[in-house]
């Protein structure tokens, strides 16, 4: 069997392409394809807003995982998070027509929902209302006409991570240890704010697992902890992990929004980029992204790490050093 993994440089697809050499037989053949390079070395150029022609022994026999897009926000014009996510969709649903390949998992993302304090179910109405999770969930809907083009035969699995976090990421919950460790991170404006979350290695497990055993047809999962933490909680269990202290000084969110603007702007007049300070984020920080994952507990993938093991794998995967 092939494993064809578009997206593979990146965070996620690193994990991946690790996870399935270290699962698969020797008769199985794992390809990763990216654009540029992200976090791996190991990869073929590829850019999947072009038709994909690409010429594999029995191309037929292949999983693919779709991990391929544009996803950081703020960060992209808007057109970008289109000219990938929809344009990859396509070009990733055509090559599977072309070549018979009847098993696609794609990653999407919580952004369909919308941003709102509302509890979320896969049954809930998407409501995205940011380019990227207007264009995630287009992406989603061409994978489902592709599926829908033979439902007896082809599987379509589309899973929807919280915050993705482990060795490597290089996002939300690394600045945040960064924060934490230089003693610069306050809860912004309240502390019960939940965010949905979920480990790298428990993700590239499900997303190996159901390319393998689930059935014809589509099936969505949620990719978060059930219940989903707190702010608190991940600042306190990630503070216990890596031997840091836990803030605890609240500020209102009026302060530090106006604080992250004065510094982002000012930044932008002097010409210099300030990483991870941006109004948006702060923002965002402040909304729950309230997503059920009872549906992934209650099936046959649910996750093997806790929110503190979890931490606490990745801070050994870093020599007990610090998270990176």
């Amino acid at each position: 069997m092939n494993h064809l993994i578009f997206g593979g440089s990146g965070f996620i697809g690193t994990h991946l392409k690790r996870y399935i050499k270290e699962t698969l037989s020797l008769k199985d053949n794992v390809y990763s394809f990216d654009l540029k390079k992200k976090v791996s070395d190991d990869f073929e150029i590829l850019d999947v807003r072009k038709a994909i022609n690409l010429k594999l022994d029995n191309a037929r026999n292949s999983v693919i995982y779709n991990l391929a897009a544009v996803h950081t926000t703020p960060g992209h014009p808007d057109h970008e998070y289109f000219e990938a996510n929809v344009f990859g969709a396509q070009n990733v649903c055509d090559f599977a027509r072309q070549n018979n390949i009847q098993t696609i998992v794609f990653t999407s993302s919580i952004a369909p929902y919308g941003a709102s304090e509302d509890y979320k179910t896969e049954e809930t109405l998407p409501m995205p209302n940011t380019p990227y999770g207007i264009s995630k969930l287009t992406a989603e809907y061409i994978h489902k006409l592709w599926q829908a083009e033979d439902p007896s035969n082809r599987r379509l699995i589309i899973v929807r991570p919280g915050v993705v976090f482990g060795k490597q990421e290089g996002g939300n919950f690394t600045r945040l240890y960064n924060s934490l460790k230089k003693g610069f991170f306050f809860y912004p404006g309240r502390k019960d704010t939940i965010k949905s979350s979920v480990y790298v290695k428990d993700v590239v497990r499900i997303l190996y697992e159901t390319g393998q055993m689930e059935k014809p047809g589509h099936v969505t999962y949620n990719l978060t902890y059930y219940p989903a933490p707190t702010i608190e909680e991940i600042c306190v269990t990630m503070a216990e992990a890596t031997r840091i202290k836990a803030p605890k000084v609240l500020v209102p969110g009026w302060a530090l929004k106006s604080a992250a603007g004065s510094a982002y702007f000012g930044a932008r007049i002097l010409g210099k980029n300030i990483s991870g300070i941006h109004p948006d984020r702060v923002k965002k920080l402040m909304i729950s992204t309230n997503i059920s994952g009872e549906k992934l507990k209650l099936s046959p993938y649910k996750l093997q790490f806790s929110l503190r093991e979890a931490l606490e794998d990745w801070y050994r995967d870093c020599e007990n050093i610090e998270l990176y």
